[in-house]
């Protein structure tokens, strides 16, 4: 017999975030985004910085939400030690395209579930992913879209920067922003039984 239905909490503003979970039949009982600085420590690296990001926001949404399951991400896009920022305007989307252009970079996804009684997991996904060689057209065109506002790394691979994408190596989902396959390992490692 199976108990009783638990209650789960997405620790996030991200309509990309809630795409996923829904695209896994996972329907949030609550979103409840975390106020917290993400601004980076003086060199931290790209992998320490999503992994402190990601508990950061868990715990504190969590002591909001002391009975459900939070689910909390955060997802970096570096080029070797360097941690693209999120693009809020032309220019720092630019930067950002122009930087990408006909190399490989990585995405880190890092992934903290607070589960009720205290219990937490942390999980770090790579991606690397490679662009193509971006044309001075391709890029005023793209940016022209405006789909890459708010995007770390200043693109959006689930949409038209798909075209850029000459290779990836790892999880797709993880570069929209949650690696599906390990939120659905750490969720059922923890005891969580979803609502029929």
């Amino acid at each position: 017999m199976l108990g009783p239905a638990s209650s789960l909490v997405l620790a996030s503003a991200s309509p990309r975030r809630l795409d996923l979970l829904r695209q896994i039949g996972l329907e949030p009982d609550a979103i409840d985004p975390p106020d917290i600085d993400e601004t980076p420590g003086p060199a931290e690296l790209p992998a320490k910085y999503a992994e402190r990001m990601a508990l950061a926001k868990a715990a504190a949404v969590a002591a909001r939400h002391e009975n459900s399951y939070v689910v909390a991400a955060d997802t970096v896009v570096a080029v070797g030690r360097r941690i693209l920022p999120k693009a809020d305007d032309l220019g720092t989307a630019s930067r950002c395209l122009a930087l990408l252009s006909g190399r490989r970079h990585r995405v880190y996804g890092a992934l903290s579930i607070h589960a009720p009684g205290g219990a937490t997991r942390l999980r770090l996904i790579r991606t690397d992913v490679v662009f193509k060689r971006l044309s001075e057209a391709e890029l005023k065109d793209y940016l022209a879209l405006g789909e890459w506002r708010g995007k770390a790394g200043g693109y959006a691979i689930q949409g038209r920067a798909a075209i850029f994408v000459r290779q990836i190596i790892g999880s797709y989902s993880n570069v929209v922003g949650l690696s599906l396959h390990d939120l659905a390992m750490v969720l059922d490692s923890l005891g969580f039984k979803p609502q029929s």
